[in-house]
């Protein structure tokens, strides 16, 4: 009996590479065994409750970035890729790109829940992502956190930009997004180089 391949991130360091003095956003990334080649995103992250949610719950949310958020992204050949963005509150938020920042598709429909800790110190969410959401020849990946307001917000980034090189976050920076290896979680092989989803 084999055992599924999970892939586990941990968000320590703020968008320009200084380190954050919080516990960090865990991420992790496994094969639903219960859909052909999807896979299941699982977050746990310090609950700020800052800014207030969303008037809408538990729905695809436009612009969810304004708000507390974490967000995970797939990129594939010919930079393409997935952006994925969910919300304690249960919001989410999934865009097709095709080319920096060049949203091809926005609000497609995600299967997530989430749910604040009692003593409201963390949150914890989970999404089913389908596997035809995914761009074809999937490589490389990013994950980012943000909260906050104003000049208190925060930008949180899994792989980091050079800080020296930059004077404000930019998470679409795909120079910065590092190989992945998929083996056990995504059958990259197997991805259509444009799924029905992507056309």
């Amino acid at each position: 009996m084999s055992m599924t391949h999970k892939l586990d991130f941990e968000i320590k360091t703020q968008w320009d590479g200084r380190l954050v003095n919080h516990s960090p956003v865990q991420l992790s990334i496994a094969k639903n065994e219960d859909e052909d080649g999807g896979i299941i995103i699982e977050v746990v992250a310090p609950f700020y409750d800052d800014p207030p949610p969303p008037v809408s719950s538990g729905s695809s949310q436009p612009g969810l970035w304004d708000y507390e958020v974490v967000e995970a992204f797939f990129l594939g050949e010919e930079d393409k890729y997935l952006e994925v963005e969910i919300c304690p509150h249960g919001q989410y938020l999934v865009l097709q790109l095709d080319g920096t920042r060049n949203i091809i598709k926005e609000g497609l429909p995600l299967e997530f829940v989430a749910l604040i800790q009692d003593d409201r110190s963390f949150w914890r969410g989970s999404a089913k992502l389908p596997a035809a959401y995914l761009p074809g020849g999937l490589r490389r990946f990013n994950a980012y956190a943000i909260h906050g307001t104003g000049a208190e917000r925060e930008y949180e980034s899994l792989y980091p930009a050079e800080g020296d090189k930059h004077d404000c976050p930019d998470f679409h920076r795909l120079e910065y997004f590092r190989d992945v290896d998929w083996t056990g979680v995504v059958d990259v092989a197997a991805l259509p180089s444009t799924s029905s989803v992507w056309k």
